[in-house]
C-alpha cells in the first residue's frame, strides 16, 4: 500500500491545523478521530479534499504513514501507538510539526496552572506594542492553523505537557515555566518525576541566546534546577524575595521589574488582576516583554487595563446577597488552592469532576478555614467525601450544573460564595471545562 506522508490522529483544532498546514506544504495527509468529527472540522478537511476517517483508526493505513502527528488528547501507551514506534515512526505534536515552517520567534508558556492568562496577557501586551503577535497553541487557534493561514513575526503558545512530550526539536526563544504542580499523573504513572520532567522540556534546545523565565518560589522548579544546566539566559520573578539576577520582585507594595540592567515600578494596586497568582502571571508577561524592548509605559498600561480569562475566577452574579463565581477552568488542585485562598467570605464550594489521581490534603487548611459547604459535581466523588466530610457543615452530591446552583443556591447565607472551582477535568459530565463553566452560568441567569 503506498503510505500517506502524515498520519494524523484526531480531527479536533490541532488535528485539522496539522492537516491542512501539511496539505499547504505539499505533502499528502491522512486524518483518523475515533469518534465522530465535528461538522466544523469535517468541512475544513472537505474543503481541502485531505483524505479521512471518523469512529475508527486503520492500522494498515496509518501504520504506513512516514510519521504520526497525534492529538495531545491521545495517551502515549496506547496500543497503536506502540505499533507505531516498534515500526520506528515517528510521533510527533502538532507544535513539533508546525515549528518546522515558520520564520517566528517563539514564545511557549507552561506550567500547571496560570498558563492561559499569562499567554493571554503577553499577547495583549505586544498587540499594544505594534508587534506581529499570532495567540495560538491551547488558547485561540492551533499553532499549525496560525502559521498554515500566514506567518507571523511572533507567535505567544500556551503549551501543555502533553504537547511538549512530542516535542523533539522545536525551540523557543523565550520558554516560561510558571510553577510545577501534580497533575495529569495518571498519564505519566502517577510518578510525578516523569510530569516535571515533561514541563521542563519546554527549554529543551536553546541557546545561549535564549531566554527562560521561571517561578523562583516554586520548590520542584529550583530543586530540577540545581542538578540540570541551562544554557538559557535566566529570568526569575519572586513574590517572597529579590531574584537572583535579572527579572521581577515585590517589595512592600511595589512590583519591580529589572531587565537589561534597568528597572521600573509599579503599585500592586495598579495592576487589573490581583491576587499572588496573577501578580505571577503579570511578572512573566512583563518580563517578556521587557526582554523585547517594549516600552515600559506600555507594559505599565497593559497590566493595568487586561481584561481576566473566562472560567477563572470569574464573577457571574450577586443573588441575594450571594456572589456567584466561575473557576471552571481550576482543573486541578494547585488551581483551586489559589481560587480558595484568594476569597474574603465564606465558600460553599462547587467541587468534582474526573480525577486525574489528585491529592487535596494541600486544601485541607483552607477548607476548615474557609468553606462551610461542598457540593459535589461529578460521577465519583468518593476521594472528596473522604477528604473533606469532616470538615464542612454540609456536603452534598449532584450531577449536573444545574443541580448544583439550585443545590448551592438553597444552602448559600447572604454574605457569602459559591464558587465553582471544580480541582478536576471535566470529561465525566461535560464537554469540557469551558462547557462546565458555561452551564453553571446558564444555571445561575435562570435561578
Amino acid at each position: 500500500m503506498k503510505g500517506f506522508d502524515i498520519a494524523i490522529l484526531g480531527a479536533k483544532e490541532s488535528g485539522t491545523g496539522a492537516a491542512i498546514l501539511a496539505h499547504k506544504m505539499g505533502m499528502h495527509p491522512f486524518v483518523s478521530d475515533l469518534g465522530k468529527i465535528r461538522d466544523e472540522y469535517r468541512q475544513n478537511l472537505l474543503d481541502y479534499q485531505i483524505s479521512f476517517e471518523e469512529n475508527r483508526h486503520s492500522e494498515e493505513k496509518i501504520l504506513c504513514a512516514s510519521e504520526i502527528i497525534k492529538s495531545p488528547g491521545i495517551p502515549d501507551h496506547t496500543p497503536l501507538l506502540k505499533k507505531a514506534r516498534e515500526k520506528g515512526i515517528p510521533v510527533i505534536s502538532e507544535i513539533e510539526f508546525a515549528s518546522r515552517f515558520t520564520q517566528g520567534r517563539l514564545i511557549f508558556i507552561t506550567g500547571s496552572n496560570g498558563k492561559t492568562t499569562t499567554t493571554l496577557l503577553t499577547h495583549h501586551i505586544l498587540n499594544t506594542a505594534g508587534f506581529d503577535a499570532c495567540l495560538a497553541g491551547n488558547v485561540g487557534k492551533s499553532f499549525a492553523m496560525a502559521v498554515a493561514q500566514n506567518d507571523h513575526a511572533f507567535y505567544v503558545l500556551e503549551i501543555s505537557s502533553f504537547q511538549l512530550d512530542g516535542m523533539f526539536k522545536a525551540k523557543a526563544d523565550f520558554a516560561i515555566l510558571m510553577n510545577i504542580t501534580p497533575d495529569h499523573l495518571d498519564r505519566y504513572d502517577h510518578d510525578f518525576s516523569k510530569y516535571i520532567a515533561s514541563k521542563f522540556k519546554v527549554i529543551q534546545n536553546q541557546t545561549v541566546s535564549d531566554h527562560f523565565i521561571y517561578c523562583q518560589d516554586d520548590p520542584v522548579i529550583l530543586d530540577w534546577m540545581k542538578t540540570h544546566e541551562t544554557l538559557s539566559n535566566r529570568h526569575p520573578f519572586t513574590a517572597l524575595s529579590e531574584p537572583v539576577g535579572e527579572g521581577a520582585y515585590t517589595l512592600e507594595n511595589q512590583l519591580f521589574f529589572n531587565i537589561k540592567e534597568k528597572e521600573f515600578t509599579m503599585t500592586l494596586e495598579e495592576l487589573a488582576l490581583q491576587g499572588r497568582h496573577n501578580l505571577y502571571n503579570s511578572m512573566a508577561a512583563g518580563i517578556t516583554a521587557r526582554l523585547l524592548d517594549i516600552r515600559k509605559d506600555t507594559i505599565k498600561q497593559c497590566l493595568s487595563d487586561f481584561q481576566n480569562v473566562e472560567h477563572r475566577l470569574e464573577f457571574v452574579a450577586s443573588i441575594h446577597g450571594v456572589e456567584y463565581i466561575n473557576d471552571s477552568k481550576a482543573t486541578n488542585v494547585n488551581s483551586t488552592w489559589y481560587a480558595l485562598e484568594s476569597m474574603h467570605r465564606k465558600v460553599v464550594w462547587i467541587a468534582g469532576g474526573q480525577d486525574k489521581g489528585n491529592d487535596y490534603s494541600s486544601l485541607v487548611p483552607l477548607v476548615k478555614t474557609k468553606v462551610r459547604a461542598i457540593i459535589c459535581l461529578g460521577k465519583d466523588n468518593q476521594k472528596i467525601r473522604e477528604t473533606f466530610a469532616d470538615l464542612v457543615e454540609v456536603m452534598v452530591e449532584t450531577q449536573s450544573a444545574e443541580d448544583a446552583v439550585r443545590a448551592a443556591y438553597n444552602i448559600a447565607l447572604r454574605g457569602e460564595s459559591v464558587l465553582l472551582s471544580p480541582s478536576c477535568a471535566s470529561f465525566d459530565l461535560f464537554e469540557n471545562y469551558e462547557d462546565r463553566g458555561n452551564q453553571f452560568k446558564k444555571a445561575i441567569k435562570n435561578l
